[in-house]
């Protein structure tokens, strides 16, 4: 780990009353990227490649019960450069670098309160961050912030209006278009008008802390901090200090280019203890293929179910709402639920015995108002049954309790070795890096929807990469086995179909990110179908990954690497098309390419072999709402 950090020799000792004059420059080590703050803490801007893509915007906060701070001079600056490799767990990549350039700038008020504001900001050459701190032993309420984001010149974005769940297509929306009267998630991706800039405005670290939003104010972006529903009073409380979470800008060329990017883990603490025994793969499901009611509860049906995953070599099988005592057929939380019971007629201990001599862990679900009021009790229940995980639902919030909540029910799983899966969660801010066993999150418009609307379009799964994944893994639930045209699609709750084609099926198992990956479709639809190999084949963490080509909306190549296999997923959607795909990525030596492209119908793949090299170029075919999955490995294997 190399970190040089030093006071500003200047600032080391300044009396009360100096003042810096002029921008506080802080560059990424590469120079491509840089943050600068003015020396009254008044406003911050953003270049990347000296292109300035935030122009001056607003910082500060808005203090509840409590004046708002005077004018600000800067008291002291501390610099340091941090640079060093991070062991990652069930991830995106084996490693993360973390480097970057960073400064504490302490700015003190003028005149007799003298209250300080400390601001920490890092530079990465793939992103810049800064976050606000407050060391007071004293409370502090915040209403909000005054952070917003100026980009200039208009540029087009991929915006997603804030809902609870976080379940809403993606829109192609110059800022100016930006409703004043909505919210807007983040990851909020935009394009500079040049055309030689992306950005994905985002947050990281809530610990402690609310989530937050996008609201448009004139030309400004501007940061709402989530409030407890139906609770008057502050969006914030804290009985001593504040430390807000990370604002952050992800920079790249390209929109792709910011799917490798760690940027949002780096600025989360690394994990403390043991989480070698964290093992990601793929689950068996039951819920996806049935009706919206749910599967009743039976020991022969679940142990279909467990048999398909045995079979299929999966590590996993996830029963879904209505196992436990008193359930209702689907998903309330009703007061007669006691999910630390099963449901009469199923004894889970035998069915987890079951399960495990057959190499497949047990994964439930749970509504999260069951699960909060008796945590510790439930977690104990579920480890002492020899469950391997939970799935926890309905949260639909994002405010300061509810992240207090995620929080503490990533600690207590992780104490007890149980995978976690958030759905009905809010977009990912990071945790995952610090508690690795909270494999995946929902957050996401994903495949459940085909069995409620339409809008699950090959458009959308076409934006996901390049905005809601930057945030990181995303519980999308893909695998569903009954394709049709989109044209041809209808809604149905029971053996749902998809919009795709089986190549664009197999296509998201290596383009979807989630350490946990549902095989949604009910086993009959898999038994014997073309492509189900490769699903059965394809990991879900990896060594390494590596965006090839794509734009936002219309197609993606993206490479992904395990041990000394490499992993293509080529996904497009309204237009058919042949992606040409140089292999340069290849070390050196022949490779057996095994291919699986779009057949004559949506339901069918056409597999084929070669051997290649780094020199050579991949033609794949692509049908409309289609792709392709490819497997290279060492030609000698």
């Amino acid at each position: 780990m190399k970190l040089l950090a030093g006071m500003m020799a200047a600032a080391c000792a300044v009396a009360a009353g100096s003042a810096f004059a002029g921008q506080l420059a802080i560059p990424s080590p590469a120079g491509q990227a840089e943050i600068r703050i003015e020396d009254d803490a008044s406003q911050f801007s953003v270049l990347w490649r000296g292109e300035t893509v935030v122009a001056a915007s607003p910082l500060g906060l808005e203090l509840d019960g409590a004046p708002a701070f005077g004018a600000l001079m800067l008291e002291r600056r501390e610099d340091s450069e941090v640079d060093h490799n991070i062991p990652l767990i069930a991830t995106k990549a084996s490693v993360a670098r973390d480097h970057y350039r960073g400064a504490t700038l302490t700015f003190r008020e003028a005149g007799t309160a003298a209250r300080r504001l400390i601001i920490d900001v890092r530079a990465y050459d793939d992103g810049v961050a800064f976050r606000y701190r407050i060391d007071d032993s004293m409370p502090i309420h915040l209403d909000g912030e005054r952070t917003a984001f100026v980009l200039p010149d208009d540029p087009e974005c991929l915006a997603t209006k804030f809902e609870p769940a976080h379940e809403m297509p993606f829109e192609r929306l110059k800022v100016s278009q930006l409703s004043e009267d909505v919210r807007y998630d983040v990851p909020l991706v935009c394009t500079s008008r040049s055309g030689r800039a992306s950005l994905a405005i985002a947050q990281a670290h809530l610990e402690g802390y609310a989530g937050a939003s996008l609201q448009r104010k004139g030309d400004a972006l501007r940061m709402q901090l989530s409030a407890v529903p139906d609770k008057k009073g502050p969006a914030y409380v804290s009985e001593k200090g504040l430390r807000s979470a990370w604002r952050v800008v992800m920079l790249a060329d390209r929109p792709g280019d910011m799917i490798a990017s760690h940027l949002i883990g780096n600025l989360n603490p690394s994990p403390q203890g043991d989480f070698s025994w964290v093992k990601p793969g793929k689950a068996a499901w039951d819920w996806w293929s049935g009706p919206l009611v749910g599967m009743k509860p039976d020991m022969a049906a679940y142990k279909r179910f467990i048999d398909f995953a045995a079979e299929s070599e999966f590590p996993y099988y996830l029963i879904d709402a209505g196992w436990s005592w008193g359930a209702g057929p689907c998903c309330e939380a009703l007061p007669t639920t006691d999910i630390a019971r099963a449901a009469e007629g199923i004894d889970m201990p035998a069915l987890v015995r079951y399960a495990a001599d057959k190499g497949v862990g047990l994964l439930l679900w749970a509504h999260w108002e069951h699960l909060a009021p008796r945590m510790d009790e439930v977690l104990d229940t579920y480890a002492r049954w020899g469950i391997q995980g939970i799935k926890v639902d309905f949260m639909n919030r994002d405010d300061q309790e509810m992240v207090a909540f995620y929080q503490r029910l990533a600690a207590g799983t992780a104490q007890r070795r149980l995978l976690l899966d958030m759905h009905g969660a809010y977009v990912p801010a990071g945790l995952q890096r610090s508690y690795p066993n909270y494999i995946t999150q929902e957050g996401v418009l994903g495949a459940e929807w085909n069995k409620m609307d339409k809008r699950v379009t090959p458009q959308h799964n076409l934006m996901l990469p390049y905005t809601r994944m930057l945030a990181g893994p995303m519980d999308y639930t893909p695998g569903g086995f009954r394709h049709v045209a989109p044209a041809k699609f209808e809604v149905r709750d029971q053996m749902p179909l998809t919009q795709t084609t089986r190549g664009q099926a197999l296509a998201m198992y290596v383009v979807y990110d989630s350490p946990l990956q549902m095989v949604s479709d009910a086993p009959e639809a898999y038994r014997g179908a073309e492509g189900f190999e490769f699903v059965r084949r394809v990991p879900t963490a990896w060594d390494e990954t590596r965006f090839l080509s794509g734009e936002p909306g219309r197609d993606i190549v993206l490479a992904r690497r395990s041990g000394a296999t490499w992993y293509v997923g080529a996904m497009t959607a309204d237009e058919a098309r042949t992606v040409r795909t140089p292999l340069s990525f290849l070390p050196a030596g022949n490779y057996r390419a095994t291919v699986w492209e779009d057949g004559d119908a949506p339901d069918q793949v056409k597999r084929s072999e070669r051997i290649v090299n780094s020199r050579d170029t991949l033609a794949l075919r692509l049908s409309v709402a289609g792709g392709a999955a490819v497997i290279l490995e060492a030609a000698d294997q």
